[in-house]
């Protein structure tokens, strides 16, 4: 008598196979073949490779600073740029920039400030910073001041993804900070489109430790500080520079040392959100909002 199809709830554990890990693409039609695939038997089970996850050392969840220098960081600051590109002259920026460097500096960066490159310059800088030995340094950070639009932003002689600029510090092309945060913080428009903002009905808002031989992401380890989020303009004061750097120096400067990055960027959000209004004579640019944007890939705790 031939053997009857069991239901899965009788399938003992010697019945069930283990399947693969598949992606969530379009699947090959093997996948719609009727019945169920041969139970392999036991010397075929002994030969096939075993994925079993277990870790042999519990991990740290803070990255480790002790390292010679805390980092480098690159400040590319794009104010002028060529008349073709449309874009104009970025006044204010280079209070930006000279705020920054003195705050990352105090937090113990080597700092290098580049004004005013063109794509291919932003691209072979960092290129070239990526190619160096940061073995004796802890992380890594980069700060872009210029122009944008949505996943691009502008050399003087116009638009580069910034994907390209970022690239480079991949975990399989930047081996010596494998395993260490890489950060990026990009002062530029996403958009066109204004943060009108919403009232509120009333009063106010309520306030590498790895194991040894194991892989990890080429993406992994990244930090995305955004001065705005996808599509919005991003809004900088001629006289006191851009909203996002005045919010951002302001908390590393106060408490840099203490907290920890999310911690940091997330009263930066705050600060931008409820201290920032625009004000101008014209009403199509007057009192508009902006929120942050904090994209993280980050593995660990990040304390500087």
């Amino acid at each position: 008598m031939a053997d009857e199809l069991k239901s899965p709830m009788q399938l003992g554990a010697d019945d069930i196979e283990v399947e693969d890990d598949v992606v969530d693409a379009r699947p090959d039609r093997s996948s719609f073949l009727s019945g169920f695939r041969k139970k392999k038997n036991a010397s075929e089970k002994s030969n096939q490779p075993q994925h079993e996850h277990k870790r042999t050392v519990m991990p740290k969840f803070q990255y480790n600073m002790d390292y010679k220098k805390i980092g480098k960081c690159i400040i590319i600051n794009n104010k002028q740029f060529e008349e073709r590109t449309g874009m104009g002259t970025r006044t204010g920026t280079d209070i930006d920039a000279g705020r920054l460097s003195k705050c990352f500096q105090n937090l113990g960066f080597d700092m290098l400030v580049c004004n005013n490159l063109s794509c291919e310059n932003m691209k072979s800088l960092l290129k070239k910073v990526s190619q160096e030995d940061h073995s004796n340094f802890a992380c890594f950070a980069c700060i872009l001041l210029s122009h944008g639009e949505e996943d691009q932003i502008y050399g003087t002689d116009g638009l580069i993804p910034i994907k390209d600029l970022t690239v480079h510090f991949r975990g399989d092309k930047c081996r010596s900070l494998l395993g260490k945060p890489k950060l990026f913080f990009i002062q530029a428009c996403r958009g066109t489109e204004f943060d009108d903002g919403i009232q509120t009905d009333s009063g106010p808002i309520n306030d590498t430790n790895a194991n040894s031989g194991c892989k990890i992401p080429v993406e992994a380890d990244f930090l995305f500080a955004y001065s705005t989020v996808p599509g919005y303009f991003s809004w900088r004061n001629p006289g006191k520079g851009s909203w996002f750097v005045q919010a951002l120096c302001s908390v590393l400067n106060d408490h840099g040392k203490s907290l920890e990055i999310m911690q940091i960027l997330t009263r930066v959000n705050y600060i931008v959100a409820m201290d920032f209004e625009s004000q101008s004579d014209n009403p199509t640019f007057n009192e508009k909002k902006q929120i942050p944007c904090i994209v993280s890939m980050l593995t660990k705790e990040l304390y500087f």
